[in-house]
């Protein structure tokens, strides 16, 4: 059997709005002939809309769907294993699909940055050729959505997830400069809770899908009690400014 003619690119596409993506991923989405894309089933799939009217009519394409996502806890040990089986299945069809060509994998944001992309990556290394075009996060949409610098000087900057145990993301939020907080959602009460204890809530804000035509930029006080999955909340740094 000879070797595999293509490559498996993954393309970072940007924080939502089609206009930040970079020219490269643009280049390469214009030419693919083969373009995967993780979705919920049902779903149209947020990477996938962010590419609506940019593919080629011709291409094929290649929806990766979930087997599971809010119906069992993470924590149960169920959930991982079906996700693995799903991201090994994915990864052995990606580099099958090599054999007569590239296929063109989407993922928002960076696909180095907590994309789905890396379970696929790891899982592809020894079967198939990886490229990786890496984009614009989600959180750096977010952040310059509300018109302010996330840091200055020497800030310190954190990345932390909702899903953190609260006295975890309490003591994350205590001790830096300026925050980003991911994955909200159902998460919000906790995450409010931490900005209280560490005396940051009034300096938080919250940021909908940041860059999209349905963007919203609020201080988190003043923010509804249900947010997305995807909201992202910050705190910015004051730093030393000259």
């Amino acid at each position: 059997m000879g070797p595999n003619k293509g490559k498996v690119i993954c393309v970072g596409l940007g924080p939502g709005d089609p206009e930040l993506m970079s020219v490269k991923s643009h280049r390469l989405l214009a030419a693919a002939s083969h373009v995967a894309f993780f979705r919920k089933k049902g779903a149209t799939g947020r990477a996938r809309k962010i590419v609506e009217g940019l593919l080629n009519p011709d291409a094929v394409e290649l929806p990766m769907e979930y087997p599971v996502t809010t119906e069992i806890p993470f924590t149960d040990p169920e959930y991982n294993r079906l996700l693995s089986e799903f991201y090994e299945d994915w990864a052995e069809r990606l580099a099958e699909q090599t054999r007569n060509g590239d296929v063109i994998v989407l993922c928002e944001g960076d696909p180095f940055f907590y994309g789905s992309f890396m379970h696929l990556h790891i899982r592809l290394q020894g079967r198939a050729e990886v490229e990786v075009v890496p984009g614009i996060t989600g959180m750096s949409g977010c952040w310059t959505a509300t018109g302010l610098p996330i840091t200055w000087g020497d800030d310190v900057l954190t990345i932390a997830m909702a899903t953190l145990p609260e006295d975890e993301l309490t003591a994350r939020v205590a001790n830096t400069d300026a925050l980003v907080v991911m994955k909200v959602g159902r998460n919000l009460p906790k995450l409010k809770r931490a900005l209280v204890a560490a005396g940051r809530m009034e300096d938080a804000w919250l940021v909908e899908r940041g860059t999209m035509a349905n963007q919203t930029v609020q201080k988190l006080t003043e923010a509804p009690e249900q947010v997305p999955y995807f909201s992202i909340v910050m705190v910015h740094g004051q730093g030393r400014r000259p």
